[in-house]
């Protein structure tokens, strides 16, 4: 089984309160998720792997770290996980971006794919998938088999990151694709029968964009 975890980090987690607030307005929404998805970014790379290089300070030469020329690449969920990428970018610039557009087809309930747009080498990159939410984990399963079956990307290659996760999305998310790592900022109580998390905050993608 893959990783599992809670960013539960305090800076994080006041951030994650602050937009969790019903009066918190969309300017300071769409900032603080941008903060919570950078500082989230140091956890996800911790195991970036390093290599040695020779370098020459102003005094002498020495042998230092840096990444070993891993790619990446960084694939929101559309609409809402755009609101995640500019946070992440600041920390790691070099970082392709791609793009997958998920709708729920409110007949069957399943995740339907409407758009999809990856750099030609996805396969070879390290991945990550961002969406403020797992909620019933429809989407991001759906996402993630675009990913694995249809673009060849390694599981073991894939982290999906979200802001706020429910158990149930959780579960389902791990059973399809155990290979994945995933991390939230807060595991929340459960959905409610409308499949919205609950404490939650609300529907992420208006939040961030302003609309209803």
């Amino acid at each position: 089984m893959a990783k599992f975890q809670v960013v539960d980090h305090p800076l994080v987690q006041h951030k994650l309160t602050i937009i969790r607030d019903k009066d918190t307005s969309t300017k300071d929404f769409r900032e603080v998720t941008n903060e919570i998805a950078m500082l989230m970014a140091y956890e996800i790379t911790r195991d970036l792997e390093l290599e040695e290089v020779e370098i020459e300070t102003p005094l002498v030469k020495c042998i230092q770290k840096q990444i070993a020329g891993k790619k990446m690449a960084v694939v929101p969920i559309l609409r809402a996980g755009l609101g995640m990428v500019d946070g992440i970018l600041k920390l790691v610039p070099a970082a392709r971006v791609g793009h997958i557009g998920m709708y729920r087809d409110p007949e069957t309930l399943q995740a339907v794919e409407y758009f999809a747009k990856f750099p030609q080498d996805i396969e070879e990159r390290r991945v990550f998938v961002v969406d403020p939410m797992l909620a019933t984990g429809v989407s991001a399963i759906a996402a993630l088999n675009q990913l694995v079956n249809k673009y060849q990307v390694p599981e073991s290659h894939i982290t999906f990151c979200c802001l706020v996760a429910a158990p149930e999305g959780v579960k389902a998310l791990q059973e399809a694709h155990p290979d994945v790592d995933i991390y939230t900022a807060a595991l929340d109580e459960k959905l409610n029968e409308h499949g919205y998390i609950l404490p939650g905050l609300g529907d992420a993608g208006d939040r961030i964009f302003g609309t209803k």
